[in-house]
């Protein structure tokens, strides 16, 4: 006889429900690094804007053009009536010859700015911020040297415009004229791709002004700018000959139609000065400009 299971009817009692665990909250993610365009048009975008932006400093600040605008017009008066009467120049007075020579003086000089403002920007912070933007690295260094170059052009205006006040005249054409300012501007523009370079290892402006000035003080004055070279002891006239300064100076005077004592001198460059002014300039920045990219790209790297 088989066995039958009967139901008793009671309610078996199930499992208590295992109560559900919240759930754990997303963490948020890292804020992604702002994308950097490739783009050649928005390269030169950054360059035109940080070009504008120093720019807007200097006319926040306009004695940071003292160096542009009234100290070309102190060493021309000051070189021309002080040296004119103790320097023979041959074929024209001093004053025709001076004006050309001051020109390579003052930008010379004046280039050491571009050190001095790339310097207070790494250590103000300023270039740090830069970093956080979208933009090409390099224009940094690009929109400085062409802001600077603006400058050399105000500072050879300046040059120009008070030698025509005391009585310096160019005996040349207009296609020359411009030539003449085109050639210490492109030099202009290499050196300040040079003191870019030093303005990325010095330690602060100061040490970039201090060292700029023991470089560049030698290299305007053991040249042709401001006294002939042929009056100079031979060791010191073959440095000068061979100076960049020396040959954009002697392009200068050719160009202008003003006397030019060097063209007599034996050495290349004072024979050639247009193409030797042209070859220094462009073969400063050849070497200059990826050198001071280098620089900064190490000088801003975590």
């Amino acid at each position: 006889m088989s066995q039958l299971t009967v139901a008793t009817g009671t309610p078996t009692p199930s499992a208590p429900a295992t109560p559900a665990t919240p759930a754990t909250p997303a963490t948020p993610a890292a804020p992604a690094a702002p994308a950097r365009s490739g783009s050649i048009g928005q390269a030169v975008r950054d360059v035109v804007v940080l070009t504008r932006r120093n720019l807007v400093h200097v006319a926040r600040e306009p004695l940071q053009l003292s160096d542009v605008t009234i100290q070309p017009v102190l060493f021309t008066l000051l070189f021309v009536y002080v040296l004119s009467g103790g320097v023979a120049v041959g074929g024209g007075d001093y004053k025709q010859f001076a004006i050309a020579g001051l020109i390579s003086l003052n930008l010379t000089t004046a280039s050491i700015g571009t050190a001095v403002g790339l310097s207070t920007d790494l250590g103000s912070g300023a270039v740090d911020r830069f970093r956080t933007l979208p933009i090409w690295r390099a224009a940094v260094l690009v929109g400085r040297s062409l802001s600077d170059l603006l400058s050399s052009l105000v500072c050879m205006s300046i040059v120009v415009l008070t030698g025509l006040a005391i009585g310096w005249r160019p005996h040349t054409s207009p296609a020359r004229f411009v030539a003449a300012f085109a050639i210490p501007l492109l030099f202009a523009y290499a050196l300040a791709w040079a003191t870019a370079c030093l303005g990325m290892v010095s330690d602060g402006p100061e040490s970039a002004q201090g060292i700029g000035l023991v470089v560049l003080f030698p290299l305007a004055f053991v040249s042709n700018a401001m006294v002939p070279a042929a009056g100079m002891p031979a060791a010191v006239r073959a440095i000068a000959e061979w100076n960049p300064v020396s040959a954009v100076t002697a392009a200068a005077r050719d160009l202008f139609g003003n006397p030019n004592p060097s063209a007599a001198a034996d050495a290349w460059p004072m024979q050639h000065p247009v193409v030797a002014a042209v070859l220094w300039s462009v073969g400063i920045v050849a070497v200059c400009a990826p050198l001071a990219v280098a620089l900064y790209r190490r000088r801003t790297t975590d």
